[in-house]
């Protein structure tokens, strides 16, 4: 096994069971005790778990700090499918959508297989692209560019361009943190600008975030809540927190 799969391997059963020891990893993939090491200090270096006497356990979540697009698909992955399961009921057959890149957008993306026969769907997102590729009914339009290899999608000022041609009904938005205060925030400088520009085209914006996202700060604001039609989240989002922000003007529905 590659040092990548055992990497995706170890937060998989991370995220699954909030802790990993060196023993049971060493048993599962029959490595060496000095190979584990390097994959548990590889995986601390680049934020995805602590380090602990016997093993490692789920690292702080630094929402100023963009991981690697494989590395985010493994956490909170049950939320991400739960919150895409509901946001396909504000989807219709044979509608236009925008579904820029993300790992709970890809999940949206596996849900609407199983539940839409008929779309249009732009995308800058080769998982996305890929994804839904398979269905004889759906229109794909890929935005032209420049590829962001770590994130596998396509940004810059012709991705932007390119997108400006369209209108769609609806573009579900991923993004790294809600306040009141700070409003809608994410990291990349090229994927914030593509957001932008894909509110603009769009009827209405819907955000797709499961609920570790709600009072978090990141880097770069993209919009004011005010901007957003419905944010969408999973049911471990504490109603207390629903409240809070219904009371600024914030919908949020949740399964």
């Amino acid at each position: 096994m590659f040092a990548e799969q055992r990497h995706q391997t170890i937060l998989q059963k991370l995220n699954r069971e909030q802790s990993v020891k060196t023993a049971e990893l060493i048993k599962l993939f029959g490595v060496s005790v000095e190979t584990i090491r390097r994959d548990l200090d590889y995986l601390e270096r680049m934020g995805c778990l602590k380090r602990v006497h016997g093993g490692a356990i789920p690292a702080e979540i630094d929402y100023t700090r963009e991981l690697p697009f494989t590395v985010r698909e493994t956490q909170f992955a049950d939320r991400k499918r739960e919150l895409a399961e509901t946001a396909v009921r504000y989807v219709e057959e044979g509608q236009s959508i925008a579904l820029e890149i993300g790992t709970t957008n890809t999940a949206f993306a596996r849900a609407l297989k199983k539940r839409v026969e008929r779309l249009t769907v732009l995308t800058n997102s080769l998982p996305i692209a890929n994804e839904l590729v398979s269905m004889p009914n759906y229109t794909i339009i890929f935005a032209g560019g420049v590829i962001r290899n770590q994130e596998q999608c396509v940004v810059g000022e012709l991705a932007e361009t390119f997108v400006e041609q369209f209108h769609v009904d609806t573009f579900f938005m991923n993004m790294s943190g809600l306040t009141p205060e700070q409003g809608v925030t994410d990291y990349g400088i090229g994927e914030v600008q593509l957001k932008k520009k894909l509110m603009k085209i769009a009827k209405r914006t819907i955000v797709l975030a499961d609920s570790s996202k709600f009072g978090a700060v990141s880097l770069l604001k993209v919009c004011d809540y005010a901007e957003v039609d419905l944010f969408i989240t999973d049911s471990k989002i504490d109603p207390g927190i629903v409240e809070a922000y219904r009371q600024h003007g914030i919908e949020i529905v949740s399964r």
